[in-house]
């Protein structure tokens, strides 16, 4: 699976955002600590049962706190037939360190 840095992420959205969705796996209450906007939350474990709500035709950038849990999460997808999917390497720490300081680390 691919990976982007969370600044090539940020140019991708940036660029063209009607055609990526930023799937946020982490759990409700790491949104709370620390949150980008424009997210589809869903937790890693309820995935399974609420796959019907990702767009196939749209490239899925997951993310979960680091990056290890939004891989698993992307692999997942692949093996389900989705074809557009990267791993946002870094996870929201990256995005935090190297996109926008205003959120926070955790």
């Amino acid at each position: 699976m691919d990976e982007l840095t969370a600044s090539e992420a940020a140019r991708v959205i940036d660029k063209d955002p009607d055609n990526h969705v930023l799937l946020d796996v982490r759990e409700a209450v790491e949104l709370q600590m620390a949150a980008l906007d424009d997210v589809v939350h869903i937790p890693m474990g309820e995935i399974p049962a609420r796959i019907d709500e990702l767009d196939r035709d749209k490239t899925i950038i997951c993310l979960c706190r680091s990056g290890g849990r939004s891989a698993q999460v992307g692999r997942y997808l692949l093996e389900q037939g989705f074809t557009r999917v990267v791993n946002l390497a870094g996870g929201i720490n990256a995005w935090s360190e190297d996109v926008d300081a205003s959120v926070p680390l955790y």
